[in-house]
């Protein structure tokens, strides 16, 4: 699969976010990740589920949620990598630099893991042209009371040994009112680091993102004729 990647800088308030682009051949939509807390864009189970994600033609946008200079702030940025609103608004960033480059397929995926699903969960809250969310791993309950507000279709994957963030998924999935499902992958724990459990991962966010991805190409060429 060739596969072309490139960096960006995603501008916010205080500076500005390193980004990685990757796109397939005629992709079909953009998934935009926002890892968990501690992590980076370079997260090695992020960038193998992206590898995964660029063999069903898939873009993928893996980017720093906090800006260099914030990382530094030793225990000023263990605060910043909880403030899930703070999290959202750099997802709605990220998405909107995207949507400015009309050469971009339109469709957008958001994949979370950790507190990342929960600013994913509260940026498509707001934000209708999301078409589908996965979660790894995630703390969807960090989200509140935007979990009523989702619309996208939502997946929640977890391990089936990680029984205290289960529970937490459990109890979001209720609180959801979009189209939803619960996928435990047995065995697992939080990181899915067991022989299989993050291909598990990766079979159960492929199949989601597939489900509910329109034909990216057909999609641009709406898209560019509406804005004719």
């Amino acid at each position: 699969m060739s596969v072309t990647t490139r960096a960006l800088r995603i501008d916010v308030d205080g500076g500005a976010l390193d980004a990685d682009l990757a796109l397939p051949l005629e992709p079909r939509g953009i998934v935009l990740f926002a890892h968990g807390s501690g992590s980076s864009r370079r997260s090695p189970r992020n960038l193998y589920v992206a590898s995964r994600l660029h063999l069903d033609r898939f873009g993928t946008l893996l980017f720093d949620l906090l800006t260099p200079r914030e990382q530094l702030l030793d225990d000023r940025t263990r605060e910043l990598r909880f403030d899930v609103l703070l999290l959202a608004a750099r997802l709605r960033a990220a998405t909107g630099t995207l949507a400015s480059d009309r050469s971009l397929p339109p469709w957008r995926g958001y994949f979370g893991a950790s507190t990342g699903a929960a600013a994913a969960l509260i940026a498509a809250a707001t934000d209708r042209a999301v078409g589908a969310i996965v979660s790894r791993g995630g703390r969807p309950d960090l989200a509140g009371d935007a979990l009523e507000s989702v619309r996208a279709p939502t997946l929640l994957i977890v391990g089936g040994d990680d029984t205290v963030v289960l529970d937490l998924n459990e109890r979001a999935l209720r609180r959801l009112e979009c189209v939803k499902e619960l996928a435990v992958v047995p065995g697992a724990t939080h990181l899915f680091e067991e022989p299989g459990a993050l291909d598990d991962v990766c079979d159960h966010a492929t199949a989601w993102f597939d489900r509910h991805c329109p034909d990216g190409q057909r999609a641009l060429r709406q898209t560019v004729r509406s804005r004719r």
